[in-house]
Formats: C-alpha cells, sequence, structure tokens
C-alpha cells in the first residue's frame, strides 16, 4: 500500500516560480526541447516532465514514447487545458543508460521544476531513476516500465504500462491456439536489461504451466548485433516456437538471423517488439511474428479516434503502443490537474505541496484513455481492462508493416 503523502512544512516556492522556470537553460550534457505551447499567446504554463529516450539503441522506443507525449499536450490544451491555462512538455533526453535517466531526473526536478515525470524509457533506468523523484516527493508515471517491482518503488511512482505478467503469456497462449502442435521452445532473452529478465521469467513459467518442452535459453546482450552461435545452437535442437524478450534493435536483428539460417517455426516477441520501428530492422522475416499488446489501433472510443487521427495525419501510419501509453499518461497528469484545480486552485499552491496533492489526486482517478479505461491500484500499478494479441504483417518489400489483430 502507498503510504498517504505528506505535506511539507519547508518554505514553499510560488507556482509563478514555477511556470518561469520552464524557460531556464537546460545543463550541458543533456539534449532538452520543449513542446510548443498549444495555446498560443499564454504567458504561462504548467511543466510536466517528459524523460524518455531520443538517443541510444533505445532511442526507437522512446521516439514513439515523445510523438504520443505530444500529441497529448496539444490534445489536450486544444480542449481549454487546465482550465485556462496549458500544460507545456519539458522533455529531457535520457539516453539508454541509466546515468541518463539520473541526469535527466534531476534536471527536470531541480531546474525546470516540473510537476511531474513521464519516463523514463526502460525498466532497468526506472530502478535507478525513480528513487530521486521519490526523495524529493515528485510523481513519476512510468508508460514503458512493465518489469516486476516498478510502483513499490515508492509512493510517488505508479506507471500506465500493464506489468509483463498479464500481458506475457497472452501472445504464447495465442500461439498454441494457432498451432496446437507446438512442443518444443526456445527461449532467448537480453540478459544486461531488467525488463527483459523479468518478462523471460514470465514466459518460462508460462512455458512450464502449458506443459511444453524448454529445450534451451539463450542470453545476449541488447547491444549485441551477432547472434550467430546462439541462433544455430537453437535451430539445431529444432524448437517449434522460439520466444524472444528483447529491445527493437537486438530482438528485429536476432529474429532476422534465425529466419536467415532457416528457422521457419513460430516466434513470439515480447513488449521490445512494441514498436513500428521493429520493421525497419527485419523488414519481411519479421512476417508472422506474434506479439501481446496493451494498445490497439482499433480500440472503439472518442479520445482514440482523434489520437488514432492526428497520429495517423502526422506520421502516414497506425500509432504504436508505446505512442499511447505516454498519450495516457500525460492524460493522467491532464485530468488529475483539473481535478485538483477545481478543489483547490493549483496557482495558490507553493510547488511541493502542488506535487503532493497531484500525486494523491492521479492515484485517485479513472481515466477514459486510448488505453481503454484505466486507474491505478493502491500501490500504483495500472488496472486496465484491454489487451491483444497481434501478429506482424510485412509488406512483400519489406519497407511497411503493420500489427494485425489475432481474433
Amino acid at each position: 500500500m502507498k503510504r498517504p503523502a505528506v505535506r511539507t512544512s519547508a518554505v514553499f516556492l510560488t507556482v509563478a516560480f514555477l511556470l518561469s522556470a520552464c524557460t531556464q537553460t537546460n545543463p550541458v550534457g543533456t539534449n532538452p526541447t520543449t513542446a510548443p505551447s498549444a495555446a498560443p499567446g499564454s504567458s504561462s504554463a504548467i511543466p510536466i516532465g517528459i524523460a524518455l529516450a531520443q538517443t541510444s539503441n533505445v532511442a526507437l522506443l522512446g521516439q514513439e514514447g515523445i510523438a504520443g507525449a505530444k500529441i497529448a499536450e496539444k490534445y489536450f490544451n486544444d480542449k481549454g487545458g487546465i482550465d485556462g491555462t496549458p500544460i507545456k512538455l519539458i522533455v529531457q533526453d535520457t539516453g539508454g543508460e541509466e546515468a541518463g535517466a539520473i541526469n535527466a531526473f534531476q534536471t527536470l526536478i531541480s531546474q525546470n521544476k516540473v510537476v511531474g515525470i513521464v519516463g523514463p524509457t526502460l525498466s532497468q533506468q526506472a530502478f535507478s531513476a525513480d528513487p530521486i523523484a521519490e526523495r524529493t516527493k515528485v510523481p513519476v508515471i512510468g508508460a514503458s516500465n512493465t518489469a516486476k517491482g516498478i510502483p513499490e518503488i515508492g509512493d510517488y511512482v505508479a506507471r500506465v504500462s500493464a506489468p509483463v505478467s498479464i500481458v506475457a503469456p497472452l501472445s504464447l497462449k495465442a500461439a498454441l491456439k494457432l498451432n496446437p502442435n507446438i512442443k518444443k521452445v526456445a527461449v532467448f532473452y537480453a540478459q544486461n536489461d531488467a525488463f527483459s529478465k523479468s518478462e523471460t521469467e514470465i514466459f518460462q513459467q508460462t512455458v512450464k504451466d502449458q506443459k511444453l518442452d524448454l529445450v534451451t535459453v539463450q542470453k545476449f546482450q541488447t547491444s549485441d548485433t551477432d547472434f550467430q552461435t546462439q541462433t544455430t545452437n537453437t535451430i539445431n535442437l529444432k524448437p517449434d516456437l522460439v520466444i524472444i524478450s528483447g529491445l527493437a534493435a537486438d530482438g528485429g536483428n536476432l529474429v532476422r538471423q534465425l529466419r536467415e539460417l532457416g528457422y521457419k517455426g513460430t516466434i513470439v516477441g515480447g513488449n521490445g517488439f512494441n514498436t513500428s520501428n521493429i520493421f525497419n530492422v527485419c523488414k519481411v522475416l519479421c512476417d508472422g511474428v506474434l506479439v501481446a499488446q496493451a494498445y490497439s489501433p482499433e480500440y472503439s472510443s472518442e479520445v482514440n479516434a482523434a489520437f488514432r487521427t492526428a497520429y495517423l495525419n502526422q506520421y502516414k501510419k497506425e500509432p504504436p503502443q508505446f505512442s499511447a501509453q505516454a498519450f495516457a499518461a500525460v492524460q493522467v497528469y491532464a485530468e488529475a490537474l483539473k481535478a485538483l484545480n477545481q478543489k483547490t486552485k493549483i496557482s495558490t499552491m507553493p510547488l511541493p505541496q502542488l506535487r503532493t496533492e497531484l500525486n494523491r489526486q492521479l492515484l485517485a482517478g479513472t481515466y477514459q484513455t486510448p488505453l481503454g479505461e484505466i486507474g491505478f491500484t493502491p500501490v500504483g500499478d495500472v488496472k486496465q481492462k484491454e489487451f491483444y494479441v497481434a501478429q506482424l504483417k510485412v509488406d512483400a518489400d519489406g519497407n511497411n508493416g503493420k500489427f494485425a489483430l489475432v481474433k
């Protein structure tokens, strides 16, 4: 259970200072950008921190998150913001390492004076950076952190990304439904990534629960590009199914090399495959890979229709899961701020009080998001109703692909 939030007795900064801090110069070593104001002519805005990867091998995921967050910023500002005051995203690049996430959090909290943070990209980074927000009592919403133990980091840590324990088994069960003759299973996972290690534990337990034969467990690094030894050893064991827990770049290259070396069986990818950038890595060799998802562009609701249309107009392709989850995280902040403002004008609150009251408010709310209706458990984990399994469908030339729902 989250403990009740505690009010600070320190001398409070004013919200006016909070707002003006958005224009401060960012430190050397970061790569900050700010989203354009969605309220032309406004002199102030409420800053929300976005700590996601724009560089490194994780950028394929982080950039999709930033895209979704920016669409949410415009969407809610177009609807009037927080009773007339716009929100403003302050983006800091976390890169792919823990140090980058820590640096981004420190800058957003101390220099940019944000009311809350969305991020970081990786669960591995969250275990290092989230405790900083916890110590300074700044709300954090993970939009792509699915590993076991993330919400338990502290009272100010929550997530809108469904835990791997719920999502991962769905794709394996879908594979068995499509091919009941699957008996022998091989597992690959990135041993240097907390999310992949957490996900593979769920996959391997599901394999045992389904009474399948786990013929091999192969390890790799998220920075690896050559998997010939692992793939050759695995193919010699003649598995019917291969399960991969990795990120888009390494996971996609692993699929490509498995297919190039002649593996023709079923492949299940983990949450790291939930990005349209995967098509750029393994192209047509990705075709048929199964992935469980916490978002579908086909979900029918007013807010998802608006999100999907905005994404399609801007990027000319269907929105991916990481963009939808980042949209939902910003939505939680926007709607919680509005609910809080209707109780007590947030312009009257010193920053520490606003952060604490906002954390309490966001955990209490229910939100109609592109992910469907979501709320939070007492510990800060997402409560979500809708999940899906999709199959990657890639054009013959390998240039375009989509996630086709498995019915």
